[in-house]
């Protein structure tokens, strides 16, 4: 998840504890969001527990040789490393979780982030043998005090398009001495979504506008919407957000990108909005709930009077898979391909 978002994230934190649970469910008037209920959230390792070669020494992103010991502890600090560690079939190893966790397996697990802020004193009161981090991982200073306490830290940069995943896993599996499961996770993870692409409509998606460059034909205009109703964050997606990866690999136009929007997350305004035009509003599951659904959605100033609110043509997906960039990004973009080429 890109530095921008986490900004917005953390004075957000208060909206994300306040989200009711149900989700979806409470997307009253919309076809797409309403019927889509998320599958279960869980993590699929890969059979048995891979052993691993240790020691293993890498590069950390933030310049350092790391050389790991033990993987006995392991504390991944963004749901996204820790959907990987899981995945790879370590996840009996892992001791704590970050507030992004939110599937299953770790969900009994303890959190060691206030907001999205890490508590060093909590990381290291469980004595981890390695932790993992990212380079938006912070405070700087906490970050700082686990390395200083003699803790292996392995620094990774943020996950932002599709073409991400594979080198991605590739690292943690490598940091975690396990290069061969790493290899296997991403022969499966790629032959998944290249079987999630095939269901794209070869003529595009019959259900789209034309866009406004004739190369974009048929296919549906998408505008990623970063929701977080009790703190006033409404945010539109543009180049970089990583939903425009998505939208793209999906058979769409990210219509904040295609419209003109350079920076990441730009905050929602009516022109900004007319400008993209979406015919299918993107929104993460808490985020739609934050603003009271469909109905409370189309309320936004803008939102209604695209020819996404005039249809109520609303994608939802949980917020704790949307952007990981990992092992199960293949639903993601299976759960994509559905919804924003799914008939009015």
């Amino acid at each position: 998840m890109c530095a921008a978002l986490l900004t917005w994230l953390t004075l957000a934190v208060l909206a994300l504890t306040g989200c009711s649970s149900s989700d979806s469910s409470s997307s009253s008037g919309s076809s797409t969001a309403a019927a889509k209920a998320p599958a279960a959230d869980r993590i699929e390792p890969l059979s048995g527990t891979p052993k691993a070669q240790l020691p293993a020494t890498v590069r950390s992103a933030d310049g350092h040789d790391v050389t790991v010991r033990s993987t006995d502890r392991i504390v991944p600090l963004t749901g996204a490393l820790s959907e990987i560690v899981f995945s790879l079939g370590l996840g009996e190893r892992v001791v704590a979780r970050d507030i992004t966790a939110t599937f299953e397996q770790a969900a009994k697990l303890p959190v060691v982030t206030r907001a999205h802020d890490v508590s060093a004193e909590s990381v290291l009161s469980l004595k981890p043998t390695l932790v993992l981090a990212e380079t938006t991982t912070g405070p700087a200073e906490a970050v700082g005090q686990i390395r200083a306490a003699g803790v292996p830290l392995v620094v990774l940069d943020p996950a932002k398009k599709l073409e991400d995943v594979g080198p991605r896993i590739g690292k943690v599996a490598a940091a975690l001495g396990v290069p061969a499961a790493g290899d296997e996770l991403n022969r499966r993870t790629e032959q998944r979504l290249e079987k999630a692409e095939k269901a794209i409509p070869h003529d595009g998606g019959k259900n789209g506008k034309n866009g406004k460059n004739g190369e974009n034909g048929e296919k549906p205009r998408v505008a990623f919407l970063y929701l977080r109703g009790s703190a006033s964050v409404y945010l539109l997606g543009g180049a970089g957000s990583g939903a425009d990866s998505l939208i793209e690999a999906a058979g769409g136009v990210d219509a904040g990108k295609e419209s003109g929007l350079k920076k990441d997350f730009t905050p929602i305004t009516s022109e900004a909005l007319a400008k993209a035009a979406p015919d299918v509003i993107l929104v993460m599951s808490k985020g739609l709930a934050s603003v009271g659904g469909v109905d409370g959605l189309v309320k936004i100033p803008g939102v209604g009077q695209t020819p996404a609110g005039l249809d109520r043509r609303v994608a939802s997906v949980d917020d704790g898979v949307l952007l990981n960039f990992g092992p199960r990004t293949d639903t993601v973009l299976a759960s994509l391909i559905e919804q924003i080429h799914a008939g009015k």
